[in-house]
């Protein structure tokens, strides 16, 4: 597959998504990227590392801009995600791996509960049809 025709697809991808699917490519990919952040820390490439740490910040930024605050349970999520945002903001200024460690665990609960859900409620709109 060529790069144009990749970028395509993607392109693709996140403008037929749903809302629930764009929330869990979001968080697929600010794991992808402190992930790479931790790698590069690891690996002494501080240039790629201060780039994956801001795009994953940029990542977490989107997630607590999107919610719906009529909800009790979003003051709780930003409460999450402001700890995320701090750790990786930490992380960057110190150049450790501990911080991403903290944030990428709570990153990857939520996700995997998210699909969880998303998972469930598809399982009972099938059922009810």
């Amino acid at each position: 597959m060529t790069y144009n025709a990749l970028n395509q697809y993607k392109q693709n991808t996140v403008l037929t998504a749903t809302p629930e699917e764009l929330t869990l490519m979001l968080y697929d990919g600010g794991i992808k990227f402190m992930n790479i952040a931790k790698y590069s820390i690891e690996n002494k490439d501080i240039k790629r590392a201060h780039e994956a740490l801001i795009r994953a910040q940029d990542i977490v930024i989107e997630l607590n801009s999107s919610l719906n605050m009529d909800y009790e349970i979003s003051t709780n999520f930003r409460n999450l995600y402001g700890f995320i945002l701090d750790n990786l903001i930490d992380a960057n200024i110190q150049k450790k791996t501990e911080p991403i460690e903290e944030a990428l665990e709570i990153l990857m609960e939520m996700r995997d509960t998210w699909k969880e859900a998303m998972q469930q409620v598809k399982k009972r709109v099938y059922q009810n049809r």
